[in-house]
């Protein structure tokens, strides 16, 4: 099947660029599919996908899209969108234009196309926090830079370069890897990092590690992977987005944090790395409810809270209810001497309380049988002990 370029927005209010990108895809010699998302009631457009077709998709039908009511019509176009994206197997990449409830209308719909599949959105917000766009995706954003009203001498230099970025890489072969090792997924944190590169680095004879920076969308970026089957076991040594989650940090996971393995069952490793803390913004932006607390400021822009032994305990609940849920091979390490370069004798993370609440609330919790295992080790984190035994219990069971 020919792959083709689709190229997505609201043609009520933005055909005229839109059909002025689709011209220029065109005459790149790129077979292209316009997909009109307009919400407008009565609109007709000449799109090669109308409103109604995509509405269609919408799991309670076109009903919940067309409500006459703005806001309630673009959350069901939007969902609508993202149904729609799954029928479609010709996707060969997806160019979009557009403010803000243009961007946030594409956006699920973009992120649900597999990694790779090239994905542009030209966004006034695109100088702005794109987190809530682009979330565990390679979507790529463009600042308009003016609005997306109209053709002139500036938004035509913005929308050819576009355009021409996305028929770019449309046309470009995708790359060989030459590589039939087992994709990998680590997750790492810089108080992990030395721990991590050597796992990864004694990996390489058997694997292929891909590393995840455990920063909220890290973990999420790899667990998409995991569920596109793109990566067949993982290595979590780096769980501290739980703590964010938890306790209102910055680099929080999602819900559904290790949904993806209990949904596929891949071999997992995982251990504590980092659930010593919490991470907030500048001093300042810490909430005035944990003024009382320990802090470590790792940069200006970034302040560590310590982790106390109740919320410690409650991490443990959490992982380990999570890993019940777990039908694959699971071993889970507890590193005695520490979880975390803070977190080690002399060190100002060290509180032997909070490690002990942790590791005991994750053996009270954790249903465990021949599969899933929890396993205590007398090192920190970053030894090299603990490092061969990530590697040595991934061997067994991958």
């Amino acid at each position: 099947m020919t792959k083709k370029v689709f190229v997505v927005g609201t043609f009520d209010t933005k055909g005229r660029e839109l059909v002025h990108v689709a011209g220029l895809l065109a005459d790149e010699g790129l077979e292209v599919v316009q997909v009109d998302l307009s919400t407008s009631p009565g609109h007709r457009s000449g799109a090669d996908v109308t409103p109604a077709e995509v509405a269609a998709c919408h799991p309670e039908g076109t009903g919940a899209v067309m409500t006459g009511d703005r806001g309630t019509a673009v959350a069901g176009m939007a969902r609508a969108f993202e149904a729609f994206v799954a029928t479609r197997a010709d996707i060969g990449a997806m160019i979009s234009l557009g403010g803000s409830g243009g961007t946030a209308l594409v956006a699920p719909g973009m992120r649900a196309l597999p990694v790779g599949v090239p994905k542009l959105i030209v966004s006034t917000l695109a100088s702005g926090n794109v987190a809530p766009y682009v979330g565990p995706s390679d979507i790529t954003m463009m600042h308009s830079v003016t609005d997306v009203a109209g053709l002139n001498r500036i938004s035509r230099v913005i929308l050819g370069n576009a355009a021409r970025a996305i028929a770019g890489m449309a046309k470009a072969a995708p790359e060989a890897t030459g590589d039939d090792r087992p994709a990998v997924g680590l997750t790492m944190f810089g108080v992990t990092t030395p721990c991590v590169t050597r796992l990864a680095a004694r990996l390489e004879a058997h694997a292929d590690p891909i590393v995840f920076h455990a920063t909220g969308t890290g973990g999420q970026a790899m667990e998409k992977l995991v569920d596109s089957g793109m990566i067949s076991s993982v290595i979590d040594t780096t769980t501290t987005e739980i703590c964010d989650l938890l306790f209102g940090g910055i680099l929080a996971a999602t819900e559904d944090r290790l949904g993806a393995i209990a949904r596929t069952g891949i071999p997992y490793v995982g251990s504590c790395g980092a659930l010593d803390m919490v991470n907030f913004g500048p001093r300042s932006s810490v909430p005035d409810r944990y003024a009382h607390r320990q802090f470590y400021q790792h940069n200006p822009q970034i302040t560590l809270m310590r982790t106390t032994p109740d919320e410690c305990r409650q991490m443990g609940e959490w992982i380990g209810t999570r890993l019940n849920a777990c039908t694959g091979p699971v071993r889970f390490l507890l590193p005695e001497g520490g979880v975390s370069m803070l977190d080690a004798p002399g060190m100002p993370f060290e509180l032997i309380d909070a490690r002990s609440a942790l590791f005991a609330a994750l053996e009270a919790t954790v249903e465990q049988t021949p599969d899933r295992r929890l396993i205590r080790l007398p090192h920190n984190i970053n030894d090299e002990a603990f490092s061969d035994a990530l590697y040595t219990h991934w061997k067994e069971i991958a």
